[in-house]
């Protein structure tokens, strides 16, 4: 079943385009409209990438939501019906649904289509989606490396993934147009593409992202457990570093329970090494070994300024 507005109305702040201009794709369909679901309707609308969005969502006040706000054009309470004739389905829920998702949608996804996705977590997208795809189906994962605390149709905007990286994890034998189509969409978007293994991508987003995300929540979690009178304390003191971990740690419960237990191995070796590391910091502190504290912490700094360099801060 699916909804439009009166008279096939465009989305709202459309983005005029130029006369004989085509968009990239006819229809797209994204399956979930949060965060990043709706950033990609303001993106594609902006860029006039798309004839026509079509969305799915489980929610029956999201896909109202959805509609109100003018993300999508037609909105259905089926994926199945959501990505029928689609030339590009971008799944933009929790990587826990996507093997649900991909059984309810393959009989659905016309020969020529592009499938893609937005997960944190790239192996096991490819081992979710990947079988039994029909033939003629384009696999192409893809990770754009922007977010923010908050969720739903109404967190998102056009400009999240300006200047930001988004990752392809195409699998071995991915047809190299519709690769390039997805760069090409990627880069419309306003993101910078880099294309990559899956197995190499969920190692380093291990270290760059799931761990701090997994720290931050644990530290939290401690806060969490202190004494009442100790807690409002920490709560009304709070200096920056703590904040930003609350930011963090306000990050989407569901999404990030499906990231560590679909990228359990990476971030079980990062972990391990950064347990490892802490270790060594506990005991240069315990024996006051000033100069290997201030050896870490000008490496860091380092690093930090690596981040501002390269405009990813």
């Amino acid at each position: 079943m699916s909804t439009a507005p009166k008279k096939n109305a465009p989305p709202k702040n459309a983005p005029a385009k130029e006369v004989g201009s085509a968009p990239l794709f006819d229809r797209v369909t994204l399956i979930g409209i949060g965060l990043i679901g709706s950033s990609l309707s303001h993106a594609m609308r902006r860029a006039g990438l798309a004839g026509h969005i079509a969305g799915h969502a489980r929610s029956e006040r999201t896909r109202a939501k959805a509609l109100e706000l003018g993300l999508v054009q037609s909105i259905h309470d089926d994926p199945a019906s959501a990505v029928r004739d689609a030339d590009l389905v971008i799944i933009c829920s929790p990587v826990g649904s996507y093997a649900e998702i991909g059984a309810a949608i393959r009989d659905h996804l016309k020969p020529g289509a592009i499938l893609s996705d937005v997960g944190s977590v790239k192996q096991a997208v490819i081992r979710d989606l990947g079988p039994n795809l029909p033939d003629g189906v384009h696999l192409v994962p893809g990770h754009p490396i922007a977010g923010t605390e908050h969720s739903g149709p109404e967190s998102g905007f056009a400009t999240l993934f300006d200047g930001r990286w988004c990752i392809l994890t195409p699998p071995p034998g991915t047809d190299a147009a519709a690769v390039e189509k997805m760069i090409r969409f990627w880069q419309a978007c306003g993101s910078q593409v880099e294309v990559m293994e899956a197995g190499h991508h969920d190692k380093t987003l291990a270290i760059t992202s799931h761990l701090p995300h997994l720290i931050a929540y644990t530290i939290v979690g401690t806060v969490a457990d202190l004494e009442e009178a100790t807690k409002s304390e920490v709560i009304k003191f709070s200096a920056s570093g703590f904040r930003d971990f609350t930011r963090i740690a306000a990050s989407d419960p569901v999404m990030w329970r499906d990231v560590f237990l679909n990228n359990r191995d990476a971030v079980l070796e990062m972990l391990g090494r950064f347990a490892e590391d802490l270790t060594a910091l506990q005991r240069a502190i315990r024996w006051g070994e000033g100069d290997k504290l201030e050896a870490l912490f000008t490496r860091t700094r380092a690093i930090r300024r690596g981040i501002i360099d390269a405009k990813q801060a």
